[in-house]
């Protein structure tokens, strides 16, 4: 990491958001969830149904990632984000839920980046191919919720480090060359 990265510890805050920008380099430590398709919709059926959730998501920072076992000598395997935009249905329901930020690969709809600045959101990107490598940050995995999800099941990771870039900030500023300018 550059001496420019920001290191940001966990749960995010509106202040430490607000300061953040599309494309800064970032380092995150503290805890995130790990939540793919399947996760997301029994999350948002839940919110729907006015149900209690497995896990609290105001401050929640969620991964997109599904890991693989671990090695006996590993508290996970590799864990390398997933394409961002399998999520793009539930994404704007989670923001508005009080989840400060997602981390996956990819560019995202811009019913995402709408909803990153209306609810004071980050979408943040982690490199994809780096499973192995990503893995080297987090210190502790479990899993929390729906175990029958297998690796789609949600866990809690403890990061120390994690290296991501801001995809979309709450000022709705893009990493990616091809999204339109929101008004």
């Amino acid at each position: 990491m550059s001496s420019d990265t920001k290191q940001i510890q966990l749960p995010l805050t509106a202040e430490a958001i607000g300061d953040l920008h599309a494309g800064d380099a970032v380092a995150l430590s503290g805890i995130v969830y790990t939540a793919r398709d399947a996760a997301h919709q029994r999350l948002t059926s839940a919110l729907e149904a006015g149900q209690q959730l497995p896990i609290d998501l105001a401050g929640s920072v969620m991964y997109y990632c599904g890991p693989t076992p671990a090695s006996p000598e590993r508290v996970i395997g590799a864990a390398g984000p997933t394409t961002s935009a399998r999520m793009d249905a539930f994404a704007p329901q989670l923001y508005a839920a009080g989840v400060p930020a997602t981390i996956g690969k990819g560019q995202r709809a811009r019913e995402v980046r709408e909803a990153c600045r209306e609810y004071g959101g980050l979408y943040l990107v982690a490199t994809g191919g780096a499973g192995a490598l990503l893995a080297s940050f987090i210190i502790e995995a479990q899993v929390v919720a729906y175990p029958d999800l297998g690796p789609e099941a949600i866990r809690k990771l403890t990061v120390a480090g994690l290296p991501v870039l801001v995809g979309y900030d709450t000022h709705g500023g893009s990493i990616f060359p091809n999204d339109e300018k929101l008004d």
